[in-house]
């Protein structure tokens, strides 16, 4: 088996395929690369067993052929030389690879191809087609507020919730919650599922923003294709918590700020909090917000006064200065409005213009003030 390739190109599709790939894998082949060779084409995959990536790229080839190649080696190899074809010789018997550049040889020891884990293929699926930059909104607005607890198993991943011609990702750590949906242009599947984490951080580093990416899933995975690059990833089999049963509904006091001001106030504000909470305290009358915080143990103290519009009763109430600031960071709007009910009730943020179509909402729960 023999092929030439593009190094550039070779290591692009590589680095893709690569973040599939565990430092320390249950199995060494899983360290591995799957190369398959048909016709023209070089197949390339990559796996945890619970997350999987398969690109394609064209190359010139002499035969067909499987085998399976160490990872690192070669990635290190490939961004070690400068862009120029190289030629990937293969012996079938031993599974030898010669690898042969501008400037020299290089050989290295492959495995079967036959043992490398089959990659699930999409069997009894459902499909939408969604947008790929409204993929990359949906990860990029609420994978900051996923939980690292896993004993919470539900909550370590996103929740997907297809409703025909409207999508919506949720994702909560029981002490913050985002909400994003999408009227997508149209589908024929109601269903829910939790995409893990890792699938999404690697998702959203490769989506393409201007193409429409083929979802399908069943009970077991969910199948992201685009270009010539396909994800698959297990998914969480858990239950995910009514989040609308924790979101306020009579929240009569509205806060409305600039969402660039208030942020670089409460990243000044919060070298100041105790390390331990973060807590910073907002305190709102009309007209004026009053963002304090201090540190008993160290005798540190800040306080800094907004402008802002103010429709309610005045209130006093404590945040984790760290949540806000991530909910601010991914909001894109110039203003955002802030409803609240009382100082131990969830306060809800909001974008004052939204794009049309959309539609974001962010739950923070409040730290209590000490008497």
């Amino acid at each position: 088996m023999k092929f030439s390739v593009s190094s550039s190109d070779l290591l692009k599709h590589l680095q893709l395929a690569g973040g599939a790939i565990n430092s320390n894998p249950v199995v060494p082949i899983l360290e591995d690369f799957l190369f398959a060779i048909k016709g023209k084409t070089l197949t390339i995959s990559a796996t945890d067993l619970e997350t999987s990536i398969t690109t394609e790229m064209e190359v010139n080839a002499d035969g067909d052929g499987v085998v399976a190649v160490p990872a690192r080696i070669l990635l290190d190899t490939l961004k070690a030389l400068p862009a120029q074809p190289i030629t990937f010789n293969v012996d079938e018997e031993t599974y030898g690879i010669e690898i042969t550049s501008s400037y020299g040889k290089y050989k290295l020891a492959g495995e079967p191809g036959s043992d490398f884990p089959n990659i699930p293929n999409p069997e009894s699926v459902d499909e939408v087609k969604v947008p790929g930059q409204v993929l990359v909104n949906g990860i990029t607005k609420t994978l900051f507020a996923t939980s690292n607890d896993e004993l919470r198993q539900a909550m370590t991943g996103v929740f997907f919730q297809v409703d025909f011609n409207k999508i919506t990702f949720v994702a909560t750590d029981a002490h913050k919650l985002v909400r994003y949906a999408f009227m997508n242009e149209g589908g024929d599947v109601s269903t829910t599922f939790i995409v893990p984490k890792k699938a999404l951080n690697l998702l959203k580093g490769a989506l393409p923003s201007n193409q429409t990416v083929q979802v399908a899933f069943n009970q077991a995975n969910a199948f992201f294709s685009f270009e010539k690059t396909r994800l698959v990833c297990r998914l969480i089999d858990a239950r995910y918590p009514d989040y609308n049963a924790v979101i306020p509904v009579d929240n009569p006091n509205l806060l409305t700020v600039s969402r660039s001001d208030f942020q670089n106030s409460l990243k000044r504000i919060a070298i100041y909090a105790n390390k331990t909470t973060n807590q910073v305290i907002l305190s709102i009358t009309e007209d004026s917000l009053t963002i304090m915080a201090q540190d008993m143990d160290f005798s540190n103290e800040a306080t800094e006064q907004l402008s802002c519009t103010y429709d309610g009763s005045p209130i006093k109430i404590g945040f984790n200065a760290k949540f806000l600031i991530e909910m601010l960071t991914v909001l894109e709007s110039d203003e955002v409005k802030m409803q609240l009910s009382g100082p131990t009730k969830a306060g809800i943020l909001l974008p004052v213009d939204e794009d049309e179509g959309e539609e974001i909402l962010m739950l923070v729960m409040p730290v209590m003030l000490s008497a």
